[in-house]
């Protein structure tokens, strides 16, 4: 009687990203201390993200794609056997057999095995280039034929085909996209929004082929492969990739006799139950209501049903909304309920704003008071609106059309707020979070994003719902009488934006004086470093001035980024990464004298690691002597400006992406911002220096340069946006010249330009209005601060250098010159860090004077 109750054991046969979801959710619910876990994961390597698979084109690894948290799996006790696939199920003993012949018996049995990509029975569909976009793998295949050809074609023209395309073109080949429908994304977009679509996606120089179905592939002439259309046409091409939609991977559940839906998938009712009652089938595998989803929300959704049942709670899983907003390529599109008015009593309004490439349709019923659906293309910052009005079965205003209208007045209308909405709307869709979840969340303490975030993981999804999420927090704190606060700090009462204008009304320069006027207390490392920004952005003021240093931190104040041991790098600039051999050499012996480790980094820039705080001074003057400049990689300001040749060497460049990379490094180097900045400038289409994925980046078209704003990288990617088209020299330099100004005024503390923008109350158009057509008659205002800054800029070495009392600073101890102790180990030619372990066994060796 007293014995310990036994485990209800789990198996999860694939380690996707929804039976990952589903292992989360389990062991993060109430009664885990309840169940033995095991999971079968058929890939070589763990769950990983494939939403943003064509982020791996761009420099993401294996590693940075995968969702599973280091040791997650060993520290809640769960099983995976990697590389190992479920190949039967003896349903009747319960248990499941691996290909390699491991035996686990279960008491529940969850198939999350996922889909495969279609491909269609054409002949030579199994030609070399021949290929199809889903795993890592995949991508490996598609790099490989990539680097041998010029050309790729993708056969399909929906979601997946478009994103498919937009990776063939990362990888620089002229790309194709053949579409059997008479448009594209024919089941999200009417016939409208699918015409622009084609057009601007053309505009990108990617060739649209719709209406065409494709007979044979055979020999090309000039490329690899050439497709042969039904109506005698031919497309020659190296790839082709198809993506013309996935099939679920069911043949398991089919070889072990649960039921199968006539065109396949694992029949579930309403609680993910398969015809047997001990086995679950959740994401891509599962045929719910005849339906199959092929979106990862409603995947998470089941999963989350399933651990519900499991903690003995009642949940039914009863379809999702397939409404859906993407960025393809850069282009904002979106899709609402019934975007094609199917119901034979709907009417539709359509504005098309032919001059900006805008198109909205909304879908309503006969009596105008609901919404039936919508599509956006071009801008799709109404989605949020339109889908919790469709979605709650809202009343519309007394004229629809006004929800897509623009404003007259000059002012946008928030027609519908937060607290229009019900508690029973769904603000997250990845994780099936409601407006009422969020308003518990904050009954129970939750007061910012963070909090809601690790609550309630609204937001840590897609990304797509944090504007909604965060205005419906704001919304709920307002309603409870805690004011929303978004001073910088407890001692000013202002945000950065506030402090900023203060700054540059008063021609405030000193933090003491600031703090005097207009705060209280002492300071902190958050004002105190967000004030030294601004006067670096106002005045180019110094960042070791008596008064600045305190305003720093360590990376500003020793002019150099702190590594993991004690040391600094040092990055000398390399303006558009062209670099002369004289300099080069230079760069060699220094590295040799001081014993450091080099490396060229994502961004051209040749990076000196393991500099001792005592040395940086001389490396800087022996840099400063063969005519470099700090690169001020340690600061948040313009890091690098990445390019490729150009037409200067290349045979595919239409202009000189050098020279001009150079340029734009060299104008706005030195320039304080309130985060980091990247630009990158190609030379074609074929995007080399990867400008879709920068602050700033241009890429030259035959007829001028195409600017697009407000990308990064990093561990949120953000597509760069379309911004301007056709520009000369001038042009660029004049809206690059408003739009960082106009930055550095409105940002936030921390704040990239991508989530500035999105920030900003009509987004793109907006700030594409403020900046090309001067709508709030500050562009010769911004250009001038901007021409002030650059003529002010001086080199953070040089200045240090000038200044002996500075210079003092850089010594590891005061009362001698001896330098800190440092062990290194050898590795492949050079130093790096050693470990504690290898400093205990021994083998780590000195290559610094000890003190």
């Amino acid at each position: 009687m007293g014995g310990e109750m036994s485990k209800q054991k789990i198996v999860v046969i694939g380690n996707g990203m929804v039976g990952h979801s589903f292992i989360e959710k389990l062991v993060a619910s109430e009664h885990y201390d309840n169940f033995e876990v095991h999971t079968f994961c058929e890939e070589v390597r763990v769950a990983y993200d494939r939403v943003y698979l064509s982020s791996y084109f761009s420099g993401k690894t294996a590693e940075d794609l995968s969702l599973v948290k280091p040791n997650f799996y060993e520290d809640n006790n769960v099983t995976i056997y990697i590389g190992d696939k479920a190949v039967d199920i003896d349903r009747k003993a319960k248990i499941v057999t691996s290909e390699s012949g491991i035996k686990i018996a279960y008491d529940k049995l969850v198939m999350a095995t996922g889909s495969y990509s279609f491909v269609p029975p054409i002949t030579g569909n199994d030609r070399d280039g021949c290929l199809v976009y889903r795993t890592i793998e995949d991508l490996d295949a598609i790099q490989a034929a990539a680097d041998k050809g010029s050309v790729g074609t993708v056969v399909g023209g929906g979601l997946l085909g478009l994103e498919a395309a937009k990776a063939l073109t990362d990888l620089g080949l002229k790309t194709h996209v053949v579409e059997f429908a008479p448009r594209l994304m024919p089941v999200q977009l009417d016939e409208g929004g699918a015409a622009l679509l084609k057009r601007k996606i053309e505009n990108l120089d990617i060739t649209v082929h719709t209406s065409k179905s494709t007979t044979e592939i055979i020999d090309g002439d000039d490329c690899l492969n050439k497709m042969v259309f039904a109506d005698g046409e031919s497309l020659e091409t190296d790839i082709v990739l198809f993506s013309v939609g996935i099939r679920a991977r069911d043949d398991l559940a089919k070889k072990v006799g649960l039921e199968l839906g006539p065109r396949g998938g694992i029949v579930i009712d309403n609680q993910c139950l398969t015809s047997d009652t001990d086995v679950y089938a959740i994401g891509e595998c599962a045929l719910h209501d005849g339906m199959i989803y092929g979106l990862v929300a409603p995947g998470y959704a089941m999963a989350q049903v399933v651990v519900d049942q499991l903690n003995a709670k009642v949940a039914s899983f009863e379809g999702v909304d397939m409404s859906t907003k993407l960025k393809l390529m850069g282009i904002d599109v979106g899709s609402v309920g019934d975007p094609h008015g199917t119901d034979e009593d709907a009417m539709s309004y359509v504005y098309e704003n032919g001059p900006e490439e805008i198109y909205k349709k909304i879908v309503v019923s006969r009596d105008g008071k609901k919404l039936l659906g919508a599509v956006l293309v071009g801008n799709a910052e109404d989605y949020s609106n339109l889908l919790q009005l469709m979605l709650n079965e809202m009343d519309l205003p007394e004229h629809p059309d006004a929800l897509i209208l623009p404003s007259r007045d000059g002012g946008g209308e928030d027609l519908f707020g937060p607290d229009a909405l019900p508690a029973s709307a769904q603000i997250c869709s990845c994780f099936d979070v409601t407006k009422g979840d969020i308003s518990d969340a904050v009954d129970a303490g939750c007061c910012t994003m963070s909090d809601i975030k690790s609550t309630t993981q609204a937001g840590t999804g897609c990304g797509g719902c944090i504007q909604l999420v965060t205005n419906v927090l704001n919304s709920e704190l307002a309603n409870r009488g805690v004011e929303v606060n978004t001073d910088i700090c407890e001692h000013f009462g202002h945000d950065r934006q506030g402090l900023y204008h203060i700054c540059q009304v008063e021609e405030i320069k000193t933090f003491a004086d600031l703090l005097d006027k207009h705060g209280k207390g002492y300071g902190c490392e958050v004002c105190k470093q967000a004030v030294g920004s601004i006067f670096g952005s106002l005045w180019n003021s110094y960042a070791l001035e008596a008064d600045k240093i305190q305003l720093q931190d360590t990376n500003d104040n020793y002019l150099g980024n702190m590594q993991k041991d004690g040391t600094y790098s040092v990055i000398p600039r390399v303006p558009g990464g062209e670099i002369t051999p004289q300099k080069l050499i230079v760069l060699g012996e220094v590295a040799t004298k001081y014993k450091l480790y080099t490396k060229i980094n994502g961004g051209q820039r040749i990076v000196l690691f393991g500099a001792q705080m005592n040395d940086l001074p001389e490396i800087w003057q022996a840099l400063l002597d063969a005519g470099f400049e700090s690169g001020q990689a340690y600061a948040k300001s313009l890091r690098t400006v990445k390019s490729c040749v150009g037409s200067t060497w290349c045979r595919f460049g239409l202009d000189d992406s050098v020279t001009m990379a150079i340029d734009l490094e060299n104008r706005y180097k030195g320039i304080r911002s309130p985060h980091k900045m990247k630009m990158g400038v190609s030379g074609c289409t074929r995007e080399c220096a990867e400008a879709q994925a920068k602050d700033i980046g241009l890429i030259s078209t035959e007829e001028g340069w195409n600017l697009y704003v407000c990308g990064n990288g990093g561990m949120k990617p953000r597509h760069a946006d379309l911004f301007a088209t056709k520009l000369t020299q001038e042009e660029v330099f004049r809206y690059v010249d408003r739009l960082l100004m106009f930055y550095i005024r409105t940002a936030d503390r921390m704040q990239r330009t991508a989530t500035w923008m999105d920030n900003l109350e009509g987004g793109l158009s907006y700030l594409q209005d403020v900046v090309i057509n001067d709508s709030l008659n500050i562009g010769e205002e911004l250009e001038q601060q901007m021409a002030g800054l650059m003529a002010s800029y001086a080199c953070d070495w040089q200045t240090a250098l000038e200044s002996p009392s500075f210079i003092k600073r850089f010594r590891s101890f005061v009362n001698v010159d001896s330098k800190a102790e440092q062990l290194f180990v050898e590795e492949r030619g050079q130093i790096r860090p050693a470990t504690e372990q290898e400093k205990l066994d021994g083998i780590a060796i000195e290559v610094r004077e000890i003190a």
